[in-house]
C-alpha cells in the first residue's frame, strides 16, 4: 500500500492493517516455485515427445511440426479442462500450467464451460472471446511492432 492511502487511514484502520498483516500466512515462495518450473516442464516434455511423433513417423520437419504439436496440447488441455483435471493441476502448480499454450486453453475452456448456460452464441462463443480477444489483440500487436524493428534493423544493414 503506498503512503498516501496509509496516510488517510483512521488509527484504528492502521492498527487493522498491521493486525491483518501480521496474520496473513506466509507463502511458500521457493516450494510454489519449484512446483511451477517442474509441472511447466513436464508439458513443454510433452509437447518435445508430440513433436518427435510427428518428426519421426509422420514426415514433418521440425519447424513444420510445430503447428500440429500445439494443436494437440491446446486439445488435450481442453479435454483436461472439461473433465476438471487441468483446474486441480493449477490449484497445484500454479504458474507452471498458465506459461505455456495449455494455459490459454484452459482458459478459453473454462470460459465455454462457464457460460454455456447462456447459449452456443452469446453465452459459450461471447464470453469466451472476451478472455482471447485481448490476448489476440497484443499478441498481433506485439508481431506487429517486432516486425517494424526487424524491418529498421535489416534496413539499417543489419546491425
Amino acid at each position: 500500500m503506498s503512503n498516501k492511502k496509509k496516510k488517510k487511514l483512521s488509527p484504528t484502520q492502521q492498527q487493522y492493517q498491521v493486525f491483518a498483516q501480521a496474520r496473513e500466512p506466509k507463502r511458500p515462495v521457493l516450494l510454489n516455485s519449484a512446483r511451477a518450473f517442474l509441472v511447466g516442464g513436464i508439458i513443454s516434455t510433452i509437447g518435445q515427445f508430440f513433436q518427435w511423433i510427428f518428426v519421426t513417423y509422420f514426415g514433418f520437419t521440425d519447424v513444420t511440426a510445430s503447428n500440429p504439436t500445439v494443436a494437440v496440447l491446446i486439445i488435450i488441455a481442453a479435454l483436461l479442462t472439461g473433465l476438471g483435471v487441468y483446474d486441480h493441476l493449477a490449484q497445484w502448480a500454479g504458474a507452471g500450467t498458465i506459461v505455456p499454450v495449455t494455459g490459454f486453453a484452459n482458459t478459453m475452456a473454462a470460459s465455454a464451460i462457464e457460460h454455456r448456460t447462456e447459449g452456443f452464441v452469446l453465452g459459450v462463443g461471447g464470453n469466451m472471446f472476451k478472455v482471447a480477444g485481448p490476448v489476440i489483440t497484443y499478441g498481433v500487436f506485439a508481431a506487429f511492432v517486432i516486425a517494424i524493428i526487424k524491418l529498421i534493423i535489416t534496413a539499417l544493414g543489419g546491425i
